[in-house]
């Protein structure tokens, strides 16, 4: 069968891209060259563009042209950290850790062994949890500002599958989703696997836009709006009490859910309470202890309406059948010992310290993040190359995400995304100093 020109032409420069033949941020003919060199008609060379952008391989900006991407740098969608050397400093992913995490883990193991319900805990569990277990996380969650029974609460693989959860027993394929501009680039991989639609929301310097939720709730059905009103990631909002009732008040006039990402509201002292007390009737509130006690546990909660509870409780079943017992009775003893509120307390200090290291090292540099946030959002002048730095900075050991995998917009916005939690203090203001460094001197703009 003859391959149509076009296509040959995509597997060609697919080819070269994958090759190595250009660098990150290299950038290629225009539509007219591309056309005049391959003798396709121009229309045929902008489809052949949006091919390679379909591919992940080139990124397309107005105005300035398409660009090779960094490969290397996208393999995981900036969740997964396998792209990352073993010996760089990772500014790309958040692991916080304080010392003495390990000896906690020992100690509980020890505990847990002498227990008389050991046994108990290698068998199959209830799918939303053990009744103890969802009342010792009803408890922490009451700390938390949030007032719930362990009747609406599920226990969960962590908070990623908690967001899967909720997104299969709510959502259909083709769902309208509101989300921000800029988000946690877990949700936009799962959003996109589950076949939903995102409607991104202009960013604000405090929040997203809610006259454009409420512009776009009249002109659409809007399935759901995922917000992270406590702490968002990446760009460090903490929604005030006055923008809280507002989404509140559009989601209960327009009948659309609300989903809940908490997994860094624990970093926030005194925060407004969470959507969940404002709207329990709407809202699935999704959080876990990867964060806040350690990645490892793999333990997150849902709190949702009652209704919603058997549909949540089925996905759970077909998704991991239950969460295992042994990891799920360590982190309940240690949200009912205290344990886990003294290390929130300990990760706040620390994020604190670290967010004061990165404002000193960057200052005069229009970042944003909150003074008790792990995270910096960093943007960069218009006619930056955030791939060009990012793959600058990996060849000196320093991994950073570009806005790539944090972008629900066509256009992504030209910034950085710098990830303070996961390197000792030292590494983290050396890493930071270079990163200045090559957004001070970037040769390539």
């Amino acid at each position: 069968m003859r391959v149509p020109k076009y296509k040959a032409v995509v597997d060609s420069l697919a080819a070269q891209i994958r090759a190595g033949r250009w660098p990150a941020g290299h950038r290629l003919p225009t539509h007219r060259s591309l056309a005049a060199d391959e003798s396709i008609a121009v229309a045929t060379a902008s489809r052949v563009y949006a091919e390679l952008e379909a591919m992940g391989l080139v990124s397309s900006e107005q105005g300035r042209g398409t660009f090779v991407r960094d490969l290397a740098a996208t393999a995981g969608d900036g969740t997964d950290q396998r792209a990352v050397a073993v010996d760089a400093i990772d500014l790309s992913f958040n692991s916080p850790s304080v010392p003495g995490q390990a000896d906690l883990l020992r100690e509980a193991l020890r505990n847990l062994a002498g227990a008389g319900d050991l046994d108990a805990l290698l068998r199959y569990q209830p799918h939303r949890g053990r009744a103890q277990d969802r009342a010792a996380v009803a408890r922490h969650l009451h700390r938390r500002g949030l007032d719930v029974g362990q009747e609406r609460v599920l226990i969960v693989s962590g908070a990623q599958h908690g967001l899967a959860v909720t997104a299969m027993a709510l959502f259909q394929p083709g769902d309208v989703i509101a989300v921000d501009a800029v988000t946690y680039p877990g949700f936009i991989v799962l959003a996109r696997t589950l076949g939903l639609e995102l409607a991104p929301l202009p960013v604000t310097g405090s929040g997203p836009d809610l006259d454009a939720l409420e512009q776009l709730c009249r002109r659409r059905r809007v399935r759901a709006v995922y917000a992270m009103p406590t702490l968002h990631n990446p760009l460090g909002w903490v929604y005030d009490a006055f923008q809280r009732a507002r989404l509140v008040s559009i989601a209960n006039r327009y009948g659309v859910s609300i989903v809940e990402d908490a997994s860094y509201a624990y970093l926030i002292d005194d925060a407004p309470p969470p959507l969940a007390t404002l709207a329990p009737d709407l809202t699935v509130y999704v959080s876990g202890l990867s964060k806040s006690v350690a990645p490892g546990l793999r333990v997150g909660f849902i709190a949702a309406p009652v209704e919603l509870v058997p549909a949540l409780e089925r996905v759970i079943r077909a998704t991991t059948w239950h969460v295992p017992g042994v990891t799920t009775a360590i982190a309940c003893r240690w949200l009912d010992d205290g344990t886990v509120d003294r290390l929130e307390m300990a990760k706040r200090n620390d994020a604190r310290l670290r967010q004061s290291i990165a404002s000193e090292v960057l200052a005069g540099l229009p970042f944003a993040g909150h003074p008790s946030s792990y995270l910096v959002w960093l943007p960069l002048a218009p006619d930056a190359r955030p791939d060009r730095i990012a793959a600058t900075l990996a060849d000196q050991g320093i991994a950073v995400s570009t806005a790539e995998p944090f972008a629900t917009t066509p256009t992504v916005p030209h910034a950085l995304r710098l990830a303070l939690g996961s390197v000792t203090l030292p590494d983290l203001r050396d890493a930071l100093q270079a990163v200045r460094h090559e957004v001070d001197h970037d040769p390539f703009r």
